[in-house]
């Protein structure tokens, strides 16, 4: 083309304009296009000694920024003989697009000194900079100066300028500076939603759009993107709307537009709806099918969740390290070890293996779903950096698989290494504690806490106060929980729990006056707590008021509740009443009709008990096991002790409680004492009071049955000194409190 050029014009001067004009032509169509062809021209330029047209230099500047990087670039940019603000706009944006935000600002700095004076361009290009390094005052300062420079309705840099303050949690700032607009574009408005919608201001976001619309500015599909996250997180009735908008607007159904209306249906819970829109066009990415993913895994569709993947990698689409979090968490969820290996396994395929959370996320997975430590304690060594997560994952593994002097001493490493522990770190470490039922390392751990002022936390709160119950240390539990500023319906059912584990049946309804006090609800857990001490105590009276307040309070469809009632029922020996609540139950589980079961069988032995078919009852007790395949529970071997007891064969009562699956808690013991007064087995008696009070040293029952034991057994003088004890224990009682 240059050469027939040539051969119809002589005249030089206006040859070399025709090429120069080809040139501009090629330079401006590639930069525009990002086509990296364009650069063929730079050759002819410098020998045809055109290099200084300033126009051209501009335009190949831009071109080598956007193919071939900041490197290129900066050589091309040093040798220009010129430049002006597009030149310095130009090799600002070079730097931001390959996110060196440091070495751009301090190109910014060479511009100003240079005299160079910056356009709104190059005022929105430093702004990223400044928001990718969070650096608050000096976007203020280019603000201030763009205003000096008379930018300040430049929709453009308004825009940016918005984006600035968004992503510097400086949502307010960025609603003000939009009203400060005459009327703003598609761009400025969309940027106003957005940084609403990144302050998790979603409804001002919605407001937001209704003027939008009232202003007469149409909304885009990057207008919807940002309503349909707003709109999601509000409710599916405001996400259902947004969608409807689209739809009369005629908004074109692309990948990002589809994957963003998935994830409103997805955050819903309704999981089909989004999958239905999924499948409206045909486009997937990676983003779209990692939603998938997740969406299933979160849903417990863990089996569709693992086709979808399968699905993804067909269609010959590279899974990135969110799609196999989400594997993995899914792999988790069902424990499934041989799915995580294979997800491990591509994980060191595609080069992730250094990956932090995709480290944390291996060791949780093998600590949860191998049957020994080694392979999650290989992953973690395997972390070069370890961060908390990491430290955290490998403790919680260690005390979930009963070593927990590893995770004292992990946690010991992690200390040592400089890392503090979080919230949930002090809580698996005291959950260990409580566990080894270690009274030292609850100690230290809770002056650690007091020091690192981690107490004020209420999750940590909560923990050491499972920590100190669970060691038996009760008043130094009720200790902590008064001094904690916060506390929920977890820290009275952590009490009321292990009150119930020791056989402190009264305390832990006790608890249910504390918890209205101070105006915590009630919740199923502690609900079923209660009706656990209710039983064990006989309360009638009290487990029908709890059982009121299932009622009114709506706490009757939770499983755990209904299946206390079936058992207190039983317990009750009200068997109408336990079928009926057994009947109540929607999908019965085995926790269901193992309680109406035991609660049926228990009456029988209750009935054989006072009926005084000692023999008949026995067999009806062995035969639970043998015959019908039902492991006795607690309350049998009770009833069982009470059946012996009351015959007179004391030490077959004995042997029972001493050879049962279960620690003997305070009942059965109360239980055998009594037998024993009746046929004055004072020896026998003793031991068994003896043990009962290790169990529950305040607990005056004992005391008052062993005095009348003394009195049966014909030794007056023992039964005062007892009685005398019961008294200094109620005096000590009131002046303590």
């Amino acid at each position: 083309m240059i050469r027939q050029i040539a051969i119809t014009i002589t005249d030089k001067t206006e040859l070399l304009q025709r090429f120069v004009d080809v040139c501009s032509r090629v330079a401006s169509f590639c930069n525009s296009k990002s086509l990296n062809q364009g650069v063929c021209i730079h050759s002819p330029i410098i020998k045809l000694g055109i290099q200084d047209h300033l126009y051209l230099s501009n335009n190949l500047l831009s071109l080598y920024g956007k193919c071939f990087g900041v490197e290129h670039a900066r050589q091309f940019f040093d040798e220009m003989s010129s430049r002006d603000v597009i030149s310095w706009t130009a090799i600002l944006s070079a730097y931001v697009k390959d996110e060196k935000h440091d070495e751009a600002l301090d190109m910014f700095d060479l511009m100003i000194l240079s005299g160079s004076f910056p356009n709104a361009f190059t005022f929105s290009i430093v702004l990223r900079s400044c928001s990718a390094l969070g650096e608050f005052s000096l976007g203020k300062r280019i603000h201030a100066s763009s205003i000096k420079h008379g930018f300040e309705s430049n929709q453009i840099l308004c825009s940016s300028l918005i984006g600035f303050y968004s992503k510097l949690n400086s949502s307010d700032e960025a609603c003000k500076l939009f009203s400060y607009l005459d009327k703003g574009d598609i761009v400025s408005w969309t940027a106003v939603i957005s940084s609403s919608v990144q302050a998790g201001k979603w409804s001002q976001a919605l407001r937001l759009y209704m003027d939008m619309i009232e202003s007469d500015v149409s909304p885009n599909e990057f207008t919807f993107v940002k309503l349909l996250a707003a709109s999601g997180s509000l409710s599916l009735n405001h996400g259902k709307l947004v969608h409807a908008h689209m739809i009369v607007l005629g908004i074109e159904i692309n990948l990002v537009v589809k994957t963003a209306l998935f994830d409103m249906y997805a955050r819903n819970r309704r999981v089909e709806d989004a999958l239905t829109i999924s499948k409206l066009t045909p486009e997937y990415d990676v983003l779209l099918w990692t939603a998938i993913i997740s969406a299933l895994a979160q849903n417990f569709k863990f089996k569709e969740a693992v086709t979808a993947f399968e699905e993804m990698e067909i269609s010959g689409i590279l899974a990135n390290k969110i799609t196999y979090l989400s594997m993995l968490i899914a792999s988790t969820s069902v424990m499934s070890l041989d799915l995580g290996k294979q997800i491990h396994s591509r994980v060191i395929k595609t080069g992730l293996e250094c990956d932090v959370p995709l480290g944390n996320a291996l060791v949780d997975m093998y600590m949860k779903c191998s049957l020994s430590v080694e392979d999650g304690l290989r992953v973690f060594r395997g972390i070069v950096s370890p961060n908390i997560i990491s430290w955290t994952s490998l403790i919680a593994g260690f005390s979930e698989h009963g070593l927990q002097q590893d995770s004292f001493n992990s946690f010991m490493e992690m200390r040592a290494a400089g890392e503090q522990p979080n919230s949930f770190t002090l809580s698996i470490i005291l959950r260990a504690c409580s566990a080894t039922k270690s009274l030292n390392q609850t100690l230290k751990l809770h002056g650690f806490i007091i020091k690192t002022n981690a107490d004020h936390d209420l999750v940590v709160g909560n923990a050491l106060v499972d920590a100190y119950a669970g060691s038996g240390q009760v008043d130094d539990a009720w200790r902590v929980v008064r001094d904690m500023k916060q506390r929920d319906a977890i820290t009275y059912t952590t009490l009321a729990s292990r009150f119930n584990q020791m056989g402190c049946h009264e305390f832990a309804l006790n608890v249910v006056g504390h918890m209205f006090n101070n105006d915590v609800e009630i919740d199923g857990f502690s609900l079923s707590c209660f009706f656990s001490a209710a039983a064990s105590l006989g309360r009638t009276e009290m487990g029908k008021q709890l059982h009121c307040y299932s009622v009114k309070s709506g706490l009757g469809s939770w499983i755990s509740v209904s299946n206390s009632l079936v058992d207190l029922y039983g317990k009750f020996g009200l068997l109408d009443d336990a079928r009926r609540a057994f009947a109540e139950i929607t999908e019965p589980d085995v926790v269901s009709w193992n309680g109406l079961i035991s609660g049926l069988a228990a009456n029988v032995l209750f009935t054989c008990s006072h009926g005084g078919l000692v023999d008949l009852g026995v067999q009806y007790f062995y035969s639970m096991r043998e015959m019908h395949d039902v492991q006795p529970q607690l309350d049998h071997y009770v009833c069982l002790v009470d059946l012996l007891g009351r015959a007179g064969r004391l030490e077959e009562a004995m042997d029972a409680l001493e050879t049962m699956p279960f620690k003997p808690d305070v009942l059965i013991y109360r239980t055998l004492l009594a037998a024993c007064r009746v046929h004055k087995n004072m020896a026998l008696g003793e031991q068994v009071a003896r043990l009962g009070l290790e169990l529950t040293p305040s607990d005056p029952a004992f005391y008052v049955q062993l005095a009348n034991l003394y009195e049966n057994c014909g030794r007056p003088d023992l039964s005062e000194k007892t009685r005398l004890l019961i008294k200094d224990r109620e005096s000590n009682n009131i002046m303590h409190a």
